[in-house]
């Protein structure tokens, strides 16, 4: 009899430019789809309006930061826009033990170490439709500078490039469209035959 490939979770990295729809994209997809675990990860930068910690991330010093960097206590990390982030190892490893898949909403430069350093992950890279409507969707945030603005347009012309890296790509050029193909990516892998 043939069984799907293991009773142990996926990793699920989900990763694109800043601006591009991530969090929208998994806030949706956990709303209807409850069998994936989300990875609240770590960060140095200030909460924006309405984020809660613990919830959208844990928010802490850069000090308490690089010491649990100096543990070992990161599956990632990174320093993105002048902030550190990181995704939390035991949580990650311990829920993928017990066959539930496990979504991480990451930067670029987190999923190249995940690549490097963990075997199986799923990777997923959500793309704009342009760069135009990327940078469309960075100015009506109203949290940045012009200065702020033009380094992440920087950034996402480069980590744009990286997409070739990626297992998967998704167009958010419609939130629903988006979001059910991550949905299908997901199922797809926990039916897949190894």
């Amino acid at each position: 009899m043939l069984n799907s490939k293991n009773n142990k979770g996926n990793l699920i990295v989900l990763s694109g430019p800043s601006a591009v729809g991530k969090g929208t994209v998994l806030r949706s997809l956990l709303q209807d789809y409850n069998d994936i675990s989300y990875s609240v990860s770590a960060t140095t930068r200030k909460p924006r309006e309405g984020e809660v910690d613990g919830i959208d991330y844990f928010f802490m010093s850069k000090d308490k930061f690089k010491n649990l960097v100096d543990d070992g206590e990161f599956i990632e990390w990174a320093k993105v826009h002048n902030n550190y982030y990181g995704t939390p190892k035991n949580y990650v490893k311990e829920t993928l033990a017990k066959g539930k898949d496990v979504i991480l909403e990451i930067d670029i430069q987190g999923a190249k170490q995940v690549r490097d350093n963990f075997s199986g992950g799923v990777f997923v890279f959500l793309a704009p439709p342009s760069l135009e409507d990327l940078k469309d969707r960075i100015t009506k945030r109203g949290t940045e500078s012009d200065s702020v603005i033009d380094l992440r347009m920087e950034n996402a012309t480069k980590e744009l490039e990286e997409a070739k890296n990626y297992d998967y790509l998704i167009v958010n050029d419609e939130v629903d469209r988006a979001v059910d193909k991550l949905r299908s990516v997901i199922i797809a892998q926990r039916c897949m035959i190894k």
